[in-house]
């Protein structure tokens, strides 16, 4: 993975893990989607057994809008539709060329705007509010 987006170019900040010790994702999920949220970033890669907890973990994070993709027409959906700013990978799921595959469009698929621009701003609204302790 981190091949690929040096070869697109991508400027890459590895965060780990860097064993095969045993971790929680939770820590992973915060440090990158913390770079996303914050502007550090514009976008952000996160990959565990099923990708299933790093996405509830990086979607706690404020700006953050984590997709747990599965092949390359998710991936060029969640970018289109959503503007998805942190990837999730299943690494128990994912074979290397699929990978490759996923990244690519991931990384080159430009957010559609239009009616999809308006849904994403909901969604930050609504984050908004519920950090405010707002109710609808």
């Amino acid at each position: 993975m981190i091949e690929t987006l040096n070869a697109m170019g991508v400027d890459v900040k590895d965060v780990g893990a860097f064993s095969e010790d045993s971790v929680d994702y939770p820590d992973f999920a915060e440090t990158v989607a913390s770079d996303v949220g914050s502007g550090h970033r514009d976008r952000g890669i996160l990959v565990c057994g099923t990708g299933i907890g790093m996405s509830i973990a990086a979607n706690k994070i404020e700006g953050v809008r984590a997709a747990l993709v599965r092949n390359a027409a998710d991936a060029r959906m969640s970018r289109l539709h959503n503007d998805a700013n942190v990837l999730v990978l299943s690494g128990d799921d994912s074979d290397e060329s699929s990978v490759r595959e996923i990244v690519r469009v991931w990384w080159n698929t430009e957010f559609e705007g239009g009616r999809h621009a308006r849904r994403v701003a909901k969604i930050a609204e609504l984050e908004r509010r519920r950090r405010a302790g707002e109710s609808r």
